[in-house]
């Protein structure tokens, strides 16, 4: 194996979450046989991309791997022209559908640093069977808006699947979570405020200091006089999300942070319809379950099936019976 096609597996084993996966190999789908084999220069150009922004004015002080390089760069360049960034500082998070880096955040933002959520290339990510959390969903566009039903060319490409069609899911569920932070942040929401977003990519408020990033609640041992006040926060963000007509649909002490005795939610490009989601129940009492799986590890035990049907009927009315379920 060559060294270049040896860096090429390394990168691919660090961002593909299924590459060391035997049996996840064999389970994935076979190119279609009329699409031609790309040669090797062909998948490097894919990978690599254009590394301009590198040698030109956006210089970052952050050094990504060559192979990392185009992608990032590609992401970021606009928002740094944009003066939304000034810096790319350190990669803070590596997921498997996207990476956070922290950013020095420009004027127009009125903060001192950004955080900047990148999506994987689309030859890298593999993001998660979303079927669940986009039943009762609109696909919307890059500026967030709906797309209409009479577009016969882009339904057809959503139906069929297409190359396309693939682009503009991956771009409505970035742009669910870019619009519902926009509108919790509005509300009064412990989240991110939100800068400015791409179809790959969003720009928003960081948690943390200019040396370390906020660390996940899960990772918090938190104190006895702790424990109640940041519960009830958790529920109040709960019922704003209900109140918007939202679930947030991963909750749990995996997608909160803790940073100075208060917490920020974060993740929602699966954020799942109130009223039109035939498992909003199920996917409301999965949050909350996870949430007292949590605080009873911290010494406060709760009642998780209690808990969801109270706000179900509060804030769900009797347009569904949540015991046709379970």
């Amino acid at each position: 194996m060559t060294d270049l096609a040896s860096q090429l597996e390394d990168y691919e084993a660090r961002f593909d979450p299924l590459h060391n996966d035997r049996r996840a190999r064999r389970r994935r789908k076979p190119k279609p046989r009329h699409v031609p084999k790309q040669d090797t220069g062909a998948i490097i150009a894919a990978v690599v991309d254009d590394t301009e922004g590198l040698e030109g004015g956006f210089n970052p002080t952050y050094q990504p791997s060559k192979y990392e390089a185009g992608w990032l760069m590609g992401s970021l360049e606009q928002f740094y022209d944009q003066q939304i960034i000034t810096d790319v500082l350190a990669a803070i998070k590596g997921g498997k559908e996207a990476s956070v880096y922290r950013c020095a955040a420009g004027p127009a933002t009125g903060a001192a640093l950004a955080a900047a959520k990148v999506y994987r290339p689309r030859m890298f990510r593999q993001l998660r069977n979303d079927k669940q959390y986009r039943q009762g969903r609109t696909i919307l566009t890059a500026e967030g808006r709906p797309v209409k039903k009479t577009d016969h060319r882009l339904m057809r490409a959503l139906g069929k699947k297409t190359a396309f069609g693939v682009q503009v899911e991956h771009t409505s569920w970035l742009m669910h979570e870019y619009t519902t932070l926009q509108a919790l942040h509005r509300a009064g929401a412990a989240v991110p405020q939100p800068f400015a977003a791409s179809d790959n990519t969003i720009i928003m408020g960081y948690v943390g200091d200019e040396h370390v990033a906020a660390p996940l609640l899960n990772d918090v041992r938190l104190a006895e006089d702790e424990t109640r006040p940041l519960f009830d926060e958790v529920l109040r963000n709960v019922e704003l999300m209900l109140g918007q007509g939202w679930i947030h649909g991963d909750l749990s002490a995996y997608n909160i942070l803790y940073w100075d005795g208060a917490i920020t939610l974060i993740d929602f490009p699966q954020v799942t319809a109130l009223e039109t989601n035939p498992d909003a129940y199920d996917i409301l009492r999965r949050d909350l379950t996870r949430i007292c799986e949590y605080f009873a590890r911290m010494g406060l035990p709760r009642d998780a099936d209690a808990l969801t049907d109270d706000l179900w009927y509060r804030f769900g009315g009797d347009w569904i019976d949540p015991s046709q379920l379970t």
